[in-house]
């Protein structure tokens, strides 16, 4: 095992696993079934690889314990047990299994909380448990999420194959939700006590390279999959040494992967000049690929940045986009026209942390320095992130005047 082992462990299991599971899954037509045996082999592995070392055919190592497995479990069940007994390996599952898969998981009958957790378990191969810890719940919960999730798919019908092409739109939108949310969580945890997870970007990251490599001609896909790319080109800036976190304003930008901002730029520009259909995840990755090139801070490009959110706006109209859409207001206009657009806001991103940091900062630069403390405090009772905590905290200790 060369690398970090943990990390080429992770990887392997998120190759092969997906596979795996798509194979069986067309094989026997039984969801659970073929996730209980994915599961019994994923850990199965994670128990032995560590001292063992990885196999020099892992795919073929964990085909050989699930169906053993199977075998075994399935005594009783004749019709399962000889289609596992004919079961060959290498089983070349065409792209589309696994895309079947992906799309089964995220099907809108299940709770978005579910769509993740059976992603996750299925396409990623991750345990309850590694779950469980990524978003920080008990495994209690995730498997109650998982089960409740396989009985619904097996209850309600829900159907193992691609949407028709009328459905393709509005389905795949659902899994680049999922997807987006999950790469979120990642970048930056709302509960807990940690400011990131580097395991939940990663898993997003390759589930969105994954469908990307399934879905070519998709632009939304490559545009969220620069649009990961970019954020994660600038990671190791967003915190200090102790997991402070670093504003892009203030972050060392000879930090930045350069390299990496240079390649998921190139990805953008390709299939914006291939498909000429900018949308919300295109479009974003567009706004963060004006902040990546910008040599500085003073040089960001903040006019083009607010024409990319009122296209954005039109696209996908939100509360949220029109938060960050002030931001840009604020450096092309002026602090007090961005307050007016942050007024309109209120009612509807009343509970929403970000809102009154954003706030607070405007009122300061208008010198309205008790105002600005109260939207602090606001901010810092709404959020659970302890990188954001320690932010505010400082910013209440630094700039009150008593």
């Amino acid at each position: 095992m060369t690398g970090d082992p943990a990390e080429e462990l992770a990887r392997v299991v998120r190759e092969h696993a997906g596979r795996l599971a798509a194979s069986l899954m067309s094989l026997l037509g039984d969801f659970s079934a073929a996730e209980d045996l994915v599961q019994d082999a994923v850990e199965t592995a994670l128990r032995r690889w560590p001292d063992e070392g990885i196999p020099d055919h892992p795919d073929a190592w964990l085909f050989t314990v699930a169906k053993r497995r199977g075998l075994d479990v399935l005594r009783r069940q004749e019709n399962y047990r000889s289609k596992l007994a004919q079961l060959q390996w290498p089983v070349r599952s065409a792209p589309d299994d696994r895309l079947r898969l992906v799309f089964t998981c995220c099907h809108p009958a299940l709770s978005r909380e579910a769509q993740i957790a059976l992603t996750l378990r299925v396409v990623c191969g991750l345990t309850t448990a590694q779950i469980a810890a990524a978003f920080l719940v008990p495994e209690t919960t995730v498997a109650q999420r998982i089960t409740r999730a396989k009985r619904k798919i097996a209850g309600a019908g829900i159907p193992y194959r691609l949407p028709r092409d009328d459905e393709l739109p509005e389905r795949l939108n659902e899994v680049l939700t999922v997807i987006y949310l999950l790469f979120n969580e990642g970048y930056l945890s709302s509960t807990g006590d940690r400011a990131h997870s580097r395991d939940l970007v990663d898993d997003a990251e390759w589930l969105t390279a994954l469908l990307a490599g399934l879905l070519p001609n998709e632009p939304e896909v490559t545009g969220l999959l620069a649009l990961i790319r970019l954020h994660r080109a600038r990671v190791i800036a967003r915190f200090t040494s102790d997991g402070q976190l670093v504003l892009l304003e203030d972050q060392n930008r000879a930090d930045w992967d350069h390299a990496a901002i240079a390649d998921a730029t190139a990805l953008l520009i390709r299939t914006a000049r291939r498909h000429h259909s900018p949308g919300p995840y295109q479009l974003q990755a567009a706004i963060a690929a004006c902040h990546c090139e910008a040599p500085t801070w003073a040089d960001t490009d903040w006019r083009q940045i607010l024409v990319l959110y009122d296209m954005l706006l039109r696209l996908q109209p939100s509360p949220v986009t029109r938060l960050h859409r002030a931001v840009a207001v604020r450096y092309v206009d002026s602090p007090r026209a961005a307050l007016a657009e942050l007024d309109d806001l209120e009612t509807a991103l009343h509970n929403y942390p970000l809102f009154h940091a954003i706030r607070a900062e405007l009122l300061r630069t208008e010198g309205r320095t008790t105002e600005a403390h109260d939207s602090d405090r606001r901010a810092l009772n709404l959020t659970n992130n302890p990188a954001q905590q320690t932010l505010l905290h400082s910013r209440l200790t630094n700039t009150w005047p008593g």
